[in-house]
């Protein structure tokens, strides 16, 4: 599900899996990812940003719920990015998540598949990651404030950082 609204000045907003949330200014957003990636857009001029929790790397052409894919979540978070009034130029990119949940080196590698998938699609889109956190088999919380574009990084047992 994508918010149809930008949320301004909210004071914070879970984005689920598959879901994409357009927010602004004093807002934050927060995911809680394993295999899968947060993707932050984020354009520092209209302190816009947009945060969407991708699940699986390819829809395989379906329509329904463009969040939950990295081909199809990139180009909706760029659509709501400029629905909020926000141009391409200036949109920058930071993706986090991408854990080997079931062990580093099986068959299910997803959150690399994930990874590939999100990297690969910003690239055609002319969207620059300007930083990342990626792999490792640990699940993390994110949290990507609006205001100035920064994400919090959180693993269980370890220190939060900032990217």
């Amino acid at each position: 599900m994508m918010s149809s609204a930008v949320l301004e000045n909210a004071p914070h907003t879970t984005v689920g899996m598959g879901q994409i949330v357009v927010a602004r200014d004093a807002a934050s957003l927060s995911a809680v990812l394993g295999s899968c990636i947060g993707v932050a857009l984020y354009h520092a001029g209209m302190k816009l940003g947009v945060l969407g929790h991708v699940v699986l790397p390819d829809s395989h052409g379906r329509k329904n719920n463009p969040g939950k894919f990295a081909d199809s979540a990139i180009p909706a978070m760029l659509q709501a990015m400029h629905g909020a009034g926000a141009s391409r130029g200036g949109v920058i990119a930071k993706i986090v998540g991408g854990a080997s949940m079931f062990g580093a080196g099986g068959p299910l590698q997803i959150g690399e598949a994930n990874a590939r998938a999100v990297v690969a699609a910003l690239d055609a889109a002319g969207i620059p990651i300007v930083a990342r956190d990626i792999g490792g088999v640990n699940g993390r919380r994110v949290v990507l404030t609006c205001s100035n574009g920064k994400i919090t990084i959180t693993i269980v047992g370890g220190l939060a950082k900032i990217i």
